[in-house]
């Protein structure tokens, strides 16, 4: 999957995320998101670098993704596109949609089928049960995880009258 298989599903033209204008974003309507490197456009290897949704994109993509505000996955995406020069290269385009989420999901489900992978800024999907026992049968170890707190001390009975 690259941006040319998205052009196919419906996704509008891509457009430069630097000098994007706010204007030529939908306003309120549910979209599929997908950033990409636009100096690897129609390479065989996937362009594609994040697939995300939004119920307001303009908000998304200003507030989020340049101006930083959001989530671990959209302060991920604003620091590399602003901090390690992204912002001259990725491209975004959407496609819009009632059900952002289904469409999202499915999206990178294909993805992933294609490449053996998640999208390089699409943030790592937590490990379910399943996957954790595999992990332990082929040796790798689990994460560490923080030990419980204690628990408080009971307060003293007070003292009848």
């Amino acid at each position: 999957m690259n941006s040319l298989n998205l052009k196919e599903k419906g996704f509008a033209e891509f457009v430069a995320l630097k000098g994007l204008p706010f204007s030529s974003l939908p306003s309120s309507k549910g979209s599929v998101l997908v950033l990409v490197d636009s100096t690897l456009t129609g390479k065989p290897a996937s362009d594609i670098l994040y697939i995300g949704k939004s119920k307001k994109p303009g908000k998304r993509i200003f507030g989020g993704y340049l101006a930083g505000y959001g989530g671990k996955t959209t302060r991920k995406i604003s620091s590399k596109l602003l901090d390690d020069g992204y912002i001259e290269k990725v491209s975004v385009s959407w496609m819009l949609t009632d059900n952002p989420k289904a469409a999202q999901q499915e999206l990178l489900e294909s993805f992933k089928k294609e490449h053996g992978e998640y999208p390089a800024w699409n943030a790592s999907k937590k490990t379910s049960a399943t996957s954790q026992a595999s992990a332990t049968k082929v040796g790798k170890p689990l994460p560490a995880r923080k030990p419980a707190k204690a628990a408080k001390p009971a307060r003293p009975a007070k003292p009848a009258l």
